[in-house]
């Protein structure tokens, strides 16, 4: 029987007005599914931060009802939080085979292994739950294995496209199940969330197949040894790379621990198909002319400790680069890396390497659809409703007029942001409220409690320095016994600068004499007084405001 008032709940968690830590609930009844739970890496302002990861606090309160996280692909940005998502909520995990297995790597790292349920599960498989059903499709992405995701609900099909594109002539023969993208669009979807990163770029995006013949074309003519850096996860990509080596006689080394993970796990499920022998480790590199070597790395997006970059800066033990080496840098930078990559590329060049990057050649092909591929999604789904998934504002708000072009109602799309609580039913699609929702921050092993004041003390710390003032007082009369000593870090070069110190200490005292005079004993008082009278002294004799860290001790 038909209820009115059924309504199916969409709330985004991570993905949007961002790149990374895609997470996304849909809930219906008394069940919800998680879809992907994904990292970001930090950006500049994140002092010292690891990663982060999603709010997950609306699924602890709700962890009754949490059936499943079920995995679209096998990268960072969609199932890099689940070791510390898991932590607080344990719960099955579905997923495809190379995707499952790339989570249990991480998973035996954080000891989690035995505790966690993982279902692997084929495209065109369903899982069935009380009032929903999720189907796994297969579709075109820069890792094998990756999928579309459609929840069937009694009220019709929410689509999740995931991370896509539309790729004839992929790698490992997977192409994308469009007739089953057609089937459901003439069923009918009543709502579709759709990858917006690429939403700017006309036309079609490059198969991967290019990428494979610009690698020939350069090894065709390479007589040094080749290092090529790219993402870990792209095995479409690194399996390019082997096969272009072996074409040249090539013996290929890996390097970087991410992607010697990714290679021995891809190759043991068959997903990278070579000869034994081609395969050397690191160490074994000498033993072979310069022009039999490859060097597959990590560190193409600049990482300060990835190999690359270690190799950069002569700090890698294994890989020195030298003149004649030709590094391959097959991957664009992240929005916000580009600095980091130009500072590599300097450097390689300047120990003699020649680097090759994607302005220079077709040496990287994105994962992600264009103008054309999207229109071509929409065409063969017919959503009802429209939620632009996965990029920041301007992307969502251009992926929102893409549709409207192609034909639909702007009151049936609806961009969101992290924490919106989307609800459909028969009638419409509206916002409801908000979840909590924003970023937990991951440092060291530290998960939460890094918050924003202790980013913002950071940020104060690596632009002005700290001075810290330590004070002996007597407890009973607030007399100054010894002190003040004033120790400076990060402000000022204490030698250097003997008269501010002086001058500091001065203005201290009399802050002190003053307290005792007044008989003011507590301090909380005393030490706001030596920061009140410190600050204003500094900044009109250096205009600099450091952290002031007034230290007490009582006899």
């Amino acid at each position: 029987m038909r209820r009115e008032n059924d309504k199916i709940k969409i709330i985004p968690l991570g993905g949007l007005n961002e790149i990374g830590k895609n997470l996304t609930v849909i809930e219906y009844k008394n069940e919800i599914i998680v879809i992907d739970c994904g990292l970001q890496f930090p950006d500049d302002e994140m002092l010292g931060i690891d990663v982060v990861i999603p709010d997950v606090n609306y699924l602890i309160k709700n962890k009754e009802k949490v059936k499943g996280i079920f995995l679209t692909h096998g990268h960072e940005d969609h199932i890099g939080a689940l070791p510390y998502v898991l932590k607080q909520i344990n719960v099955p995990i579905y997923g495809t085979k190379l995707t499952l297995a790339i989570v249990e790597t991480k998973l035996k790292e954080h000891r989690l292994l035995s505790s966690v349920k993982m279902k692997m599960v084929k495209p065109r498989e369903i899982i069935k739950l009380k009032n929903m059903a999720v189907e796994f499709i297969r579709t075109s992405h820069s890792i094998p294995d990756a999928v579309a995701l459609a929840v069937h609900t009694p009220m019709g099909v929410v689509f999740h496209t995931g991370d896509f594109k539309i790729d004839y002539t992929p790698i490992d023969g997977g192409v994308a199940d469009l007739s089953r993208f057609a089937e459901l669009g003439r069923k009918g979807v009543i709502a579709m969330l759709a990858d917006s990163t690429n939403v700017e770029r006309t036309g079609y995006t490059m198969s991967e197949r290019t990428v494979g013949e610009t690698f020939k074309n350069i090894f065709s003519t390479a007589d040094g040894r080749i290092i090529v850096a790219t993402f870990a996860s792209n095995v479409h990509r690194i399996q390019q790379i082997i096969s272009a080596s072996c074409e040249y006689g090539r013996k290929v080394a890996v390097s970087g621990r991410s992607m010697e993970n990714i290679v021995r796990v891809a190759s043991e499920l068959g997903y990278l198909k070579y000869i034994d022998e081609t395969l050397i480790g690191i160490d074994d590199i000498k033993k072979y002319p310069d022009n039999k070597i490859t060097i597959i790395t990590t560190g193409s997006q600049g990482e300060p400790m990835s190999a690359l970059s270690r190799m950069a800066a002569s700090e890698h033990r294994k890989v020195d680069i030298k003149k004649g080496d030709m590094v391959i840098i097959s991957a664009t930078p992240i929005p916000g890396n580009e600095k980091l990559v130009s500072k590599v590329i300097n450097q390689l060049f300047k120990k003699g390497a020649e680097v090759i990057y994607e302005r220079l050649a077709d040496v990287h092909v994105s994962g992600h659809a264009c103008q054309e591929e999207l229109k071509l999604m929409h065409t063969l789904i017919k959503p009802r409703y429209f939620i632009p998934a996965h990029g920041e504002y301007r992307h969502l708000k251009q992926h929102s007029e893409l549709a409207q072009k192609l034909g639909m109602n702007e009151k049936n799309i609806i961009i969101a942001q992290n924490g919106d609580m989307i609800e459909i039913t028969r009638q419409n699609i509206r916002k409801t409220g908000t979840v909590m929702s924003g970023q937990v921050f991951v440092d060291g092993l530290g998960v939460g409690d890094v918050g924003n004041i202790v980013l913002r003390d950071r940020k104060h710390l690596s632009q002005d320095g700290i001075l810290t003032v330590v004070v002996t007082i007597e407890k009973d009369s607030g007399s100054v016994i010894a002190g003040p000593d004033i120790i400076s870090r990060g402000f000022v070069y204490v030698r250097e600068s003997e008269d501010l110190m002086e001058g500091a200490r001065k203005v201290v005292k009399e802050a002190l004499a003053e307290c005792e005079k007044y008989h003011i004993t507590e301090w909380a008082t005393i030490k706001s007084k030596i920061k009140e009278v410190l600050r204003l002294f500094l900044y009109e004799q250096t205009k600099r405001k450091p952290m002031i860290l007034p230290i007490i001790m009582e006899i």
